[in-house]
């Protein structure tokens, strides 16, 4: 027994060796961190539940800029808003990588804008900005949607007769038919039994993936294929997702008009064919393969529709449920937004942008939600495609990136209370909003979210046209609300609740 123990020992420390000598020899220095173990890095020593957690904690020690290693996974994270920012914008060449995780690629092989590199992200993400640029994002056609949803929302809400309600599919089957509009050129019936079966999965799909379980698919994806669980029943969930979408691409191949693109897949369809004719008979009068050098085909096509779709749906409809727990939760706000919208917009004129700039304590309130909740605490993994020179460390090429959007916006520099939900956060001594720097819910750089216009625009209509009409109460008042996540891995996760919405 005592000479297994010592051989394990003795192994243990050839591995650690082995690594030193590997690291002096390339001449690498990496930044600093804490002793990695064998095979499952720091893993044993990291809160399971909350990981970033244990990076601030261990931030204290090693810096700023720091090594960990999630199983065999060299990993780098950035912490607080200094470092973030020189990354992200200062850097933002260097660090416009996206790391390839495990889980999302074997959704989409590697396709669709998401986790994409190289020319193929930069082709689908100019591609994606300027069509749903066209198509209103950010602007008065897109405006005139939500506020079409919006609608459609508060007649459901209205139907509950002040009954307590989960609200979590009233907020997703709004803000999943805005983005469903751009895509795929219409909006479903609140009732559609698939509509609303493929937003369960949306939202099984994000809770999963925020899980420790979730997690350890993209730290052992090789392993997890051979164990048991969960993953294997949600990758056959996501199939619903795909099938659902080949059956809307084949309606827009259909009908499609080439003089007038309705929608996303119609765009990407025009694009796809405006290519490929021509480079067919090139090839065909020069006796080529057809191998076109294009990032516009089918698994693209079919990868970036699933990115909006998921991405336009989940995160802002779970910040709106949030924004309605923490109403509740404080009572007091809401009264004072109620009494700001009645003041500038009434209790019937339907709310504009334009009245953003007239709603400040509003405007502020929605940003301070967004900030205290956090909603992608370790970010979206970026990843070094080549050796990164970065406060004088050497971040070598294939190192996933952690720039650790909680540090940034629980920077302690940057927020007089950053551990609490506290809307002066966005207002000056006048009560005016004032922009913060260090507002990074949609992270920023060249990989900042794709739908930050729309998104911001969603949450300003729905919510004041929300408390414009209702106010929101819980069956078991004030402190029955608890408004800490129940899950805080990729994201942090809202806990289900249940409330009132009350007529005005």
């Amino acid at each position: 027994m005592e000479l297994s123990s010592s051989l394990v020992l003795v192994l243990f420390l050839a591995v650690l060796m082995l690594v030193r000598w590997k690291r002096k020899a390339s001449g690498l220095s990496l930044p600093p961190g804490p002793l990695a173990l064998p095979l499952i890095g720091n893993l044993p020593i990291m809160d399971k539940r909350a990981p970033f957690k244990s990076f601030m904690k261990w931030s204290k020690t090693y810096g700023p800029v720091m090594t960990v290693y999630l199983g065999l996974q060299r990993t780098v994270v950035l912490v607080g808003y200094d470092t973030v920012k020189e990354a992200l914008v200062d850097h933002a060449e260097d660090f416009k990588g996206r790391a390839p995780i495990p889980f999302l690629h074997r959704l989409l092989r590697g396709y669709g804008l998401a986790i994409s590199n190289g020319d193929r992200w930069l082709q689908l993400r100019r591609f994606t900005l300027t069509t749903l640029r066209d198509f209103g994002m950010g602007r008065k056609r897109m405006e005139q949607w939500i506020q079409e949803e919006s609608g459609h929302l508060l007649k459901s809400f209205e139907e509950t007769k002040s009954t307590p309600v989960e609200p979590n599919f009233f907020l997703s089957r709004a803000v999943s038919n805005v983005i469903c509009s751009l895509v795929f050129g219409q909006r479903f019936d609140y009732e559609d039994k698939n509509f609303l079966h493929l937003l369960q999965i949306l939202s099984r799909l994000l809770r999963f993936f925020s899980s420790p379980w979730g997690q350890l698919n993209n730290i052992f994806p090789k392993l997890m294929q051979f164990l048991p669980g969960r993953h294997h029943a949600m990758f056959r969930e996501v199939d619903d997702i795909k099938a659902f979408i080949i059956t809307k691409i084949k309606e827009h191949e259909q009908n499609l008009d080439l003089n007038d693109p309705k929608d996303f897949i119609d765009c990407f369809l025009v694009r796809l064919k405006q290519y490929t004719i021509p480079v067919l008979l090139l090839c065909l009068l020069r006796q080529e393969k057809h191998n076109p050098d294009t990032e516009f085909h089918k698994d693209n096509m079919m990868g970036t529709v699933i990115n909006l779709f998921v991405a336009g749906t989940e995160t802002t409809s779970t910040t709106i449920r949030y924004a309605l727990m923490l109403m509740i939760k404080h009572p007091h706000i809401q009264e004072q937004i109620q009494r700001e919208i009645d003041q500038v917009i009434g209790q019937n004129r339907i709310p504009t942008m334009d009245d953003r700039k007239s709603l400040p304590f509003t405007d502020a309130v929605i940003h301070e939600v967004q900030r205290y909740l956090d909603i992608v605490p370790l970010n979206v993994p970026h990843y070094a495609t080549h050796d990164i020179s970065f406060r004088g460390y050497v971040i070598p090429k294939d190192t996933v990136i952690l720039p650790l959007l909680h540090s940034v916006l629980r920077d302690e520099e940057q927020w007089e209370t950053p551990w609490t939900f506290n809307p002066e956060h966005f207002l000056d001594a006048n009560g005016n909003f004032k922009k913060n720097p260090a507002f990074f819910p949609f992270s920023a750089g060249k990989r900042s979210c794709v739908g930050e216009s729309l998104a911001r625009m969603e949450l300003f209509l729905f919510i004041v046209s929300l408390l414009q009409r209702f106010s929101f109460s819980s069956p078991k008042g004030p402190d029955g609300i608890d408004p800490s996540p129940e899950l805080s891995s990729f994201a942090n996760m809202p806990r289900f609740y249940d409330l009132i919405a009350t007529p005005r």
